[in-house]
C-alpha cells in the first residue's frame, strides 16, 4: 500500500503543481514570454533525453522518470499554446452568426498549429523511446493527448463548467468558441471510455496488489492519470469553481486584471 500511495501522491502533486506553474507563467507580462519559452524548451530537450536514457529501464525509477519526462514534454506544448506562441492562424472571436460546421471550422483554425505541434511531439516521443521496453512515456503522452482531445470536443459542444477563468487575457477570444449547456451527447461516451480505461488500469492492482516492480508502478501512475481525466470530465458538468485548485497560479492573472470574454 505504501508503494501505491507514493505513486498516487506523486501523480497528483505533479499534475496539480505543474498546472499551477503553467497558469502562473501565462499570466505574467508578455515581455517575459520569450524567456519562459526558452527555459521551457530547455526542459523539453532534457525530458526527451530522459526518455531516450530510460527507454530500456523497466525498473521502478525508470517508470517514474519516463512518466515525469512525458509530462514535461506535454508541458512544453501547454506553455507554447497558453503563451499564444503556438495556437493557430485565427486569433479572433467567433462571429455570432457562425453555427454548425462553419463554427467548427473557425474553432479549428484557432488551434491548428497547436494540433500540429501535438502530432510532432507524439512522433518525437515515439522516436525517443523507439523499440525500448519501457513504454511508460509513450502511454503517458498518449493518454494525455486522448483525454485533452475529449475535453476540447466536449467544451466545444457544450458543458456546464467551461473553465474560461483559467484562460490568459491574450487568449480570451477562445471562450467565444465554447458553449455552455448542461451536457452534450458526446459527454457520456467520453466519461464511459475514460472510466473503463481507469478500471482496466487499476483492476489487476486491486485484485492482487501492486508488485514492487516498474510495471506495477507504471500501472499506478497511468491509472491515477486516467482517474484525474475522469475527474476533469466530471467537473465539466458540475457547477463547481475549478479555478479554486489553482488560485495561487491565477494570482498573476489577477495582477493584470485579466477577465476572459463571456462564452456564447
Amino acid at each position: 500500500m505504501t508503494e501505491i500511495a507514493l505513486a498516487v501522491g506523486f501523480t497528483l502533486f505533479l499534475w496539480w503543481f505543474s498546472t499551477g506553474v503553467i497558469i502562473y507563467l501565462d499570466g505574467l507580462p508578455q515581455r517575459t514570454f520569450v524567456t519562459t519559452m526558452r527555459w521551457t524548451t530547455a526542459v523539453l530537450v532534457a525530458a526527451l533525453w530522459g526518455l531516450v536514457h530510460t527507454r530500456d529501464d523497466v525498473s521502478v525509477s525508470g517508470a517514474y522518470c519516463a512518466f515525469t519526462c512525458a509530462l514535461l514534454v506535454w508541458a512544453w506544448q501547454e506553455v507554447a499554446f497558453l503563451l499564444g506562441m503556438v495556437t493557430g492562424p485565427r486569433r479572433e472571436a467567433c462571429p455570432p452568426q457562425a453555427t454548425g460546421w462553419r463554427r467548427a471550422h473557425l474553432a479549428l483554425q484557432t488551434v491548428l498549429y497547436h494540433e500540429f505541434a501535438l502530432v510532432v511531439l507524439a512522433l518525437t516521443v515515439l522516436a525517443c523511446v523507439g523499440p525500448g521496453s519501457n513504454r511508460v512515456g509513450v502511454w503517458t503522452y498518449a493518454l494525455l493527448w486522448a483525454m485533452r482531445q475529449s475535453a476540447k470536443l466536449n467544451i466545444f459542444l457544450g458543458v456546464r463548467n467551461l473553465g474560461e477563468t483559467l484562460l490568459p487575457p491574450h487568449l480570451a477570444y477562445l471562450s467565444s468558441y465554447f458553449r455552455r449547456r448542461a451536457m452534450n451527447p458526446l459527454f457520456p461516451l467520453s466519461a464511459l471510455l475514460i472510466g473503463a480505461a481507469t478500471v482496466f488500469a487499476w483492476g489487476p492492482l486491486l485484485d492482487t496488489g501492486m508488485p514492487a516492480t516498474g510495471e506495477g508502478v507504471a500501472r499506478v501512475l497511468l491509472g491515477t492519470l486516467l482517474a484525474l481525466g475522469v475527474l476533469e470530465h466530471v467537473l465539466l458538468v458540475l457547477p463547481l469553481p475549478t479555478d479554486a485548485l489553482w488560485r495561487w497560479g491565477l494570482s498573476s492573472h489577477r495582477a493584470k486584471g485579466a477577465v476572459a470574454a463571456p462564452p456564447r
